[in-house]
């Protein structure tokens, strides 16, 4: 299965991990590089050392294609910038706002430049920025989110943009890897069956919120004030819904209260184990996660899952016609 993202970087398999914050460190990452796919660490709000730790850790691991995610907002942003060019990093991908400014200085280094984007309007203007391609994540993908869902988004930016498309939100198997390439995309990014890999740093306490959730259990916090997030209901998610509901009450509501509620709680998560009040972000897939394995193992489950659905549906639909 090569497409123009296999093509561009390198890897074997059209699946990307995505770059979650405080989760996806360079033991993560590495793995799934290692495997054949693009592990991408999460830079998050980490300084520039903490970044430096992660890549020297991937680099002890393969000399296969990684990536670093760059969270234009961090306060760190132009020392990661320095450093991935200084490093190496073949791959950025970004999130939390525009990364123009830093465009010259990381296509000068060689380095490919892929945004997460939440509409088409965004990846529109991505696409004349001149990035290599874009991240399309849907609603129903953990941590912070955007409005549209992946089935409606990734088929309206395909249709947009020349470049190529990366589908990402409810994404965990073969099947939805198979939809994902129906739609359009040339590769698919995951999250939240990453959380779970056996590699995986995350606390057992956050991986086990995963394992047991059931299909109604993420909710969306501060989607009315402040910035959407989709996690794992637990005590936090009850204190955002209270904290919106009493925010309505008034004429001038004190937004900031979002913000204090939300600092540092995914880290009480996902390192201190505290899945009670810290934030548990997972997408909407949890429901469909049952096992930890390596990810080697989700990479092949995944890609050889998808090849069996489009063949399996491509021979049902040829019946059909036939008929």
């Amino acid at each position: 299965m090569k497409t123009r993202i296999t093509e561009l970087l390198g890897i074997k398999y059209p699946i990307f991990q995505g770059g979650m914050a405080w989760v996806a460190d360079g033991d993560l990452a590495g793995a799934v590089s290692k495997a054949g796919g693009l592990g991408i660490i999460g830079g998050g709000n980490a300084p520039k050392e903490v970044v430096k730790a992660n890549i020297d850790k991937i680099k002890s691991m393969t000399t296969n294609p990684f990536g670093v995610n760059i969270m234009l907002l961090s306060p760190f942003v132009d020392d990661i910038v320095d450093l991935v060019i200084e490093e190496g990093v073949k791959v950025v991908t970004t999130g939390a706002g525009n990364p123009g400014k830093y465009m010259e200085r990381l296509h000068k280094a060689g380095i490919v430049v892929i945004p997460v984007v939440p509409s088409v309007a965004l990846a529109k203007r991505m696409e004349k920025l001149g990035v290599d391609a874009v991240i399309t994540e849907g609603m129903e993908s953990g941590g912070h989110i955007g409005k549209l869902t992946t089935m409606t988004l990734v088929r309206q930016v395909t249709d947009a943009v020349n470049i190529p498309v990366i589908a990402a939100g409810g994404i965990a198997d073969g099947r939805g890897m198979a939809a994902a390439f129906m739609l359009g995309a040339e590769a698919v990014q995951v999250g939240t069956r990453f959380v779970v890999a056996k590699e995986s740093n995350a606390h057992q306490n956050y991986k086990d919120k995963i394992l047991k959730a059931k299909d109604i259990d993420t909710v969306i916090s501060a989607q009315h004030f402040g910035h959407a997030v989709r996690g794992i209901k637990n005590k936090l998610t009850r204190k955002f819904d209270q904290a919106e509901k009493d925010a309505f009450k008034v004429e001038n509501p004190d937004l900031t209260v979002f913000d204090k509620m939300g600092a540092g709680a995914l880290k009480f998560a996902v390192i201190d184990g505290d899945v009670d009040n810290g934030s548990v972000m997972a997408g909407q897939i949890s429901g469909l996660i049952r096992k930890e394995e390596t990810c080697q193992e989700i990479i092949e489950d995944m890609y050889f899952g998808a090849i069996k659905t489009i063949k399996r549906e491509a021979k049902r639909i040829e019946d059909l016609v036939e008929e």
